[in-house]
């Protein structure tokens, strides 16, 4: 029922594509992470959450049409829902059936709760999409709550000591479960330009996201003790150079490696991500019970191998242009 083209996955009964790379007519998008929902197209599908988040990226002016978790369209047929992924505010699975033959794409998902995103939800089908970013046995993330409470226990000793402490998360999901469990009896909380844009879309749908925006009235050089939230790109620049005294931490799966650390640059580096560790991957595989799986962006050959040899899944390796790497460093 699924094709993968050169312009992304597509389905041809239905005229639809998900999270299509190239401009298409009509297009399903997972989640609202750049390398999945991209400009021009025609028309856009999403859950009702990524609504205001496409809207701020892609413009007020697109056509998009919202849907709830487990509420169903038919196009020429072809049934289509989505399912919660877990993996930010908003990001679903796509479950397309037709005549009984029932396909699943994950997008990008995780299993461990970040106490903001609706959970994973395994749906049993025939044929399952699945990434693999972290598709390998030494990727093997500790609890959330336990990283949440790292990162209070080494903001409060900075704070103590007067130091500035920023944190280095990608923009959209991961600043929003950060700020979600930091505790602000530690001190004020400051956001760079990014992070506070993606959560003014979140506070106007009700969410209450904490933070200041820095903008060029504040005097970061007064500011001692706080915590500062920003992307990736600002790291290295003169806009964090500017609240020293201050230390540095990187949230990413990509931390559990010793080599990332040290070639980021931080002093502390937190293992959060918003995707599976290993464990994760092999049971949300596991749970939809397919027995065709496709495996995409990360170490696809390697993780296709495992699920053939340990599994005897009929797995193969597909290459797209999502960009994992990116996906969690930015």
């Amino acid at each position: 029922m699924l094709e993968f083209t050169d312009k992304g996955i597509f389905c041809p009964r239905a005229d639809v594509y998900i999270d299509p790379w190239k401009p298409v007519k009509s297009a399903i998008i997972t989640h609202g992470h750049s390398d999945h929902a991209r400009m021009g197209n025609g028309h856009y599908i999403c859950h009702m959450e990524t609504i205001p988040i496409l809207r701020l990226r892609l413009g007020l002016d697109i056509s998009i049409q919202g849907l709830d978790y487990n509420r169903t369209i038919t196009k020429n047929g072809v049934r289509i829902s989505l399912h919660p992924a877990g993996h930010i505010i908003g990001s679903a699975q796509v479950r397309l059936e037709y005549k009984g033959e029932i396909w699943v794409v994950s997008g990008d998902y995780k299993l461990m709760a970040d106490g903001l995103s609706v959970p994973f939800e395994p749906v049993r089908c025939h044929h399952f999409i699945t990434e693999s970013t972290f598709g390998l046995p030494i990727y093997n993330f500790p609890h959330t709550e336990q990283v949440y409470s790292g990162i209070n226990q080494w903001w409060k000793q900075n704070a103590w000591e007067g130091v500035n402490s920023v944190v280095i998360a990608y923009a959209l999901g991961k600043s929003q479960s950060i700020l979600h469990h930091l505790d602000l009896d530690i001190g004020d909380v400051f956001l760079h330009g990014a992070v506070a844009n993606v959560n003014d879309v979140f506070n106007a749908e009700g969410y209450n996201f904490p933070g200041v925006r820095v903008t060029p009235e504040i005097d970061r050089k007064s500011i001692k003790g706080a915590i500062i939230l920003a992307p990736p790109s600002a790291l290295s620049t003169p806009w964090i150079s500017k609240f020293s005294p201050s230390r540095k931490a990187m949230c990413s799966g990509w931390m559990q490696l010793r080599g990332a650390r040290r070639r980021s640059g931080v002093d502390r580096g937190f293992v959060l991500s918003d995707h599976c560790d290993w464990t994760q991957l092999n049971e949300a595989v596991l749970a939809t019970g397919a027995e065709n799986i496709y495996v995409t962006h990360g170490y696809q050959n390697t993780f296709a191998k495992w699920l053939t040899d340990r599994y005897q899944l009929n797995a193969i390796e597909i290459k797209t242009q999502f960009e994992p790497a990116t996906a969690d460093l930015e």
